[in-house]
């Protein structure tokens, strides 16, 4: 209608212009409270689906267990299990491992002589998981009659009550706690507790979720001569971390990280996968954790998958355009042209990798175009505290917080992969700028750190190389 005859009806019928105004009013009110009113329940049910990491706590073993490469040999030469070429092996392997002389081993293997029973066993993931949780309750103010959820992941050791009893009896959690033992999963495993802990915080609203990430050495030692299960007595060491995790509004303010995305990626539907790392027994009959020569190959194939579906959720536009294109120009063979590799430096600002061993860092720097200074927390953790299996990716953390690099709005991307073969991805954000900590296991020494690469000569246990295509 318009503004004329707008005046004439508002002359004409004034009183029933007045009439209409009145509902109009209340209808325009109503649209605007319903809209309020589903932006507050939308806010609301997303806050429920929000995941925060409170604090984390990393084992530090007392300085007493703290073992160089030269004790370690002497150790093993003293014990008479092995053969002159498996010492050299040994010898070689701890040399080019990337491990320095202050890594820890379990008290039994210290002893004189070496103890590695039953007794030592459950002493040393005693020591290890009571000291991390005991530490990250302490940090964060916390009760045992607080945590909903636990989650507990050791790969070769399995005791009878479980591990997540063990910390049900030593912390009185509740009785309607919700434990999980997670085994045989290998160095992915805590991430994959990470996994696990954030679906069942979707379910159970207002909950604490404890996540423990050990290993244990004694009931891992390999005793005899086969080269490819030496590998895990030269690289593997003392370590253990306890993350808490909620999904409380009121957990916000006071935690340090906010959960963003969880990939995992499972391989094992290939032979060369499922093999390539297993438990076995050796021609003499002997048990340990086999690594075969196709490490290098079939962790390529894994992260790749891992890395590509990760790609999707956090990398710019740009790049996934870049990569795109670049696969299309390849699949229909436009032209010769070699892999694109996605710049991952523009979606994260830290990366905390599996340490493995110091060819497996070479090989994720040079695949995902990493700097040294990316790289840096992974090779210092695999220097000082040497192969926590799990839990490295948070002694890599917390070497960022202790160098004061971690600044608000920081994503910071953690990846591991273990036996199976698996591969998985954590990618979380700064909620504020995390200040340098006292109780955090590199603040005495953090001054001295990073150490130039002083490791020379090839690895001596030979790996396929990483380009070969995986049947």
């Amino acid at each position: 209608m318009s503004p004329f005859g707008t005046a004439v009806v508002s002359d004409l019928f004034p009183s029933q212009v007045e009439y209409l105004q009145i509902p109009i009013l209340f209808l325009t009110l109503a649209i605007l409270i319903f809209f309020a009113l589903m932006f507050f329940l939308s806010n609301i049910i997303m806050a429920k689906k929000r995941v925060f990491l409170v604090d984390f706590a990393c084992y530090k073993p007392p300085e007493p267990l703290s073992c160089s490469r030269t004790f370690i040999m002497d150790k093993a030469r003293k014990s008479g299990m092995f053969s002159e070429m498996t010492l050299d092996f040994m010898q070689k392997t701890m040399e080019r491992s990337g491990i320095g002389d202050s890594s820890y081993l379990p008290e039994g293997m210290i002893m004189e002589p070496s103890d590695i029973s039953l007794k030592e066993a459950l002493r040393e993931t005693r020591s290890v998981m009571f000291g991390a949780v005991r530490e990250v309750l302490q940090k964060t103010g916390l009760q045992g009659s607080d945590i909903k959820i636990l989650i507990v992941n050791c790969c070769v050791f399995c005791a009878s009550p479980s591990l997540s009893a063990m910390i049900v009896n030593e912390f009185k959690l509740r009785n309607d706690v919700i434990s999980y033992n997670l085994q045989g999963m290998g160095c992915s495993a805590g991430l994959a507790a990470i996994g696990l802990a954030k679906s069942l915080l979707q379910v159970h609203s207002n909950s604490c979720a404890l996540v423990l990430s050990t290993e244990n050495l004694c009931d891992g030692i390999y005793e005899g001569d086969d080269r490819s299960m030496i590998l895990i007595n030269c690289l593997f060491r003392v370590g253990g971390a306890a993350v808490l995790l909620s999904n409380r509004l009121s957990s916000r303010s006071a935690a340090k990280y906010e959960l963003i995305h969880t990939v995992q990626t499972q391989t094992a539907n290939s032979d060369r996968s499922y093999n390539c790392i297993i438990r076995k027994e050796d021609e003499d009959g002997e048990t340990g954790i086999s690594i075969s020569k196709d490490l290098l190959a079939v962790a390529k194939r894994a992260i790749e998958i891992n890395v590509i579906s990760l790609g999707g959720l956090i990398l710019p536009l740009m790049e996934q355009l870049k990569y795109a294109i670049n696969n299309l120009i390849r699949y229909f063979h436009v032209t010769d042209i070699t892999p694109y590799n996605p710049n991952f430096k523009k979606a994260i600002d830290h990366i905390c990798c599996h340490v493995g061993a110091k060819p497996v860092l070479d090989e994720i720097q040079k695949n995902l175009r990493l700097t040294d200074l990316y790289m840096e927390a992974s090779r210092m953790t695999l220097y000082r505290f040497g192969n926590t299996s799990s839990s490295s990716v948070w002694y890599e953390l917390a070497y960022i917080e202790a160098k004061g690099r971690m600044k608000k709005g920081d994503r910071v991307w953690q990846i591991a992969f273990g036996s199976g073969f698996k591969c998985n991805s954590v990618i979380w954000r700064a909620i504020r700028a995390i200040k340098r900590e006292q109780n955090n296991p590199w603040s005495a020494e953090i001054g001295g750190y990073p150490l130039c690469d002083s490791v020379q000569g090839l690895f001596p246990y030979h790996f396929e190389t990483a380009g070969e295509v995986i049947p």
